[in-house]
């Protein structure tokens, strides 16, 4: 159960991680800081974006349309902060893991 419960705080970790770079990336890029013409460039932009539209797609069901502003993101982030929070209290709790 200990294992099982810290391959879930490492997936929430890598997920908030891959929001934050794709983040960036993306205003990178609409700034005209990085050129997307760049096979790398476009490359990392794709998996990100292959990455973490799962994630999006049920949110921006939800939401309503903001017109260029998506604010699913933020709402992915406050999400898996909230369960990162939540994970290592919960787990003590239940004495699960014993750090």
């Amino acid at each position: 159960m200990c294992a099982l419960a810290q391959i879930l705080q490492i997936l929430l970790n890598a997920v908030w991680w891959i929001i934050i770079i794709q983040a960036i990336l993306s205003w990178l890029v609409a700034f005209n800081v990085i050129n997307t013409q760049s096979d790398v460039v476009r490359q990392i932009l794709y998996a990100l974006d292959r990455m973490t539209e799962p994630l999006y797609r049920p949110i921006r069901r939800v939401m309503p349309d903001l017109g260029a502003l998506d604010l699913s993101l933020l709402v992915v982030l406050l999400l898996t902060l909230a369960a990162l929070l939540l994970a290592a209290p919960l787990m003590r709790f239940m004495s699960v893991c014993v750090a």
